[in-house]
């Protein structure tokens, strides 16, 4: 299925390419999310029509991206205290609404889906974890998170 890409998608392509996508994908998630439209004749059209201001919007979205990472860069670590037992076991653990939770409560702007974890899933011992905040496909701000244990 070809589907024309409203805004930029992360390795997928940028605003205007026309993609080739798995079917699934393009109706299910691109397409509702407003991300992409059909490739047909008439929305290409349509498309081409709209280009400019679509281009300006992804800029500014762009532009909000690179000044909220200024502020997450400036951030050298971030640190959670949380339950945990005396071998550093947290009682739960920790995931990304947490993490976005967290860094809003000290006043970062970050929502739970720009939050990628490690490779290992929700955090689950005290430690130091190397997460990513994706704000925009282009602006992806390496965190260093340190997870203590809280004292009673």
């Amino acid at each position: 299925m070809k589907v024309i890409l409203l805004e930029k998608v992360r390795n997928l392509g940028g605003v205007g390419d026309m993609v080739k996508v798995n079917p699934g994908y393009g109706r299910n998630y691109l397409v509702p999310q407003g991300k992409a439209i059909f490739a047909n004749e008439e929305n290409i059209a349509a498309f081409e029509a709209r280009r400019a201001e679509l281009e300006k919007v992804e800029n500014e979205k762009l532009k909000a991206a690179k000044s909220r990472g200024e502020k997450l860069e400036a951030l050298e670590n971030f640190t959670m205290s949380v339950r945990a037992s005396a071998e550093g076991k947290l009682y739960g653990s920790i995931g990304p609404a947490m993490i976005a939770d967290a860094m809003t409560e000290a006043g970062l702007e970050v929502s739970r889906s720009e939050v990628e974890l490690p490779t290992g899933g929700a955090i689950r011992l005290v430690g130091e974890y190397d997460i990513n905040v994706v704000l925009h496909s282009d602006v992806i701000v390496p965190v260093h998170l340190v997870v203590q244990s809280e004292v009673a």
